[in-house]
Formats: structure tokens, sequence, C-alpha cells
């Protein structure tokens, strides 16, 4: 059985940082658009940001700038550095696995998802 396995999360400050990790197979990684998705209370899960196999990266407007995705392929694990947080950026937290080296949008790409995580940002 699949799995990715979702680390970090926690509360914050407005301004403050945080790092998401996400770690699953290495085949699985190694050939999947890995991606991270958020879902606030009565809000639709949305993508915040995406990586293909080769590494090209896309993002969310609302996170351009203040977030960096990345992804060690020797340690098959997915990373999420959020800095300058912000209150509308509290949400759960979702990594997400495509199958596919490229990257889409709609969550319904993604086939492989983790038990989520809480980040809460305060003002």
């Amino acid at each position: 059985q699949v799995q990715l396995v979702e680390s970090g999360g926690g509360s914050v400050q407005t301004g403050g940082s945080l790092r998401l990790s996400c770690a699953t197979s290495r085949y699985l990684f190694g050939t999947s658009c890995m991606a991270y998705f958020r879902q606030a209370p009565g809000k639709e899960r949305e993508r915040v940001a995406s990586i293909d196999t080769a590494g090209s990266a896309s993002y969310a407007d609302s996170v351009k700038g203040r977030f960096t995705i990345s992804r060690d392929n020797a340690m098959s694990t997915l990373y999420l550095q959020m800095s300058s947080l912000k209150p509308e950026d509290s949400a759960m937290y979702y990594c997400a696995a495509g199958g596919r080296w490229y990257c889409e949008v709609d969550l319904s790409a993604y086939n492989y998802w983790g038990q989520g995580t809480q980040v809460t940002v305060s003002s």
C-alpha cells in the first residue's frame, strides 16, 4: 500500500515560517509530480504548489514569492518551505503524488494523498 507520510506544520504568528515534509516510496517519488494542496474549513481543496520529476515548480498566485517547494530525490522526500505566513494561509495541508512525471493543477489528477498536517497562523 502506497503511503505518503507528512510531517511539519503547527502554529505560528503572522510573518513566521514553517517547513512541511512528505516522504514516500522511492518508485512513486521518482516517477511522480509531487504537490501540496490545502483546505480551509468551508472551502474547496486548492493546489498550493507542485514540482515535476525534473524539478520544475509552479505555485498558486497567493503563495508566489513566499513558499518554496523542493524535492530531495535521494531521500524520496518533498518539502514546502513557507515564509511570511499570513492568517489566510491557515488550513490543513496535504501532500499528493500524481503518478505521472508532469504536473496538473486539478486535484483529480493526484492518486495518492498524505494524511494532512495542520497549519495555523495567528494575527
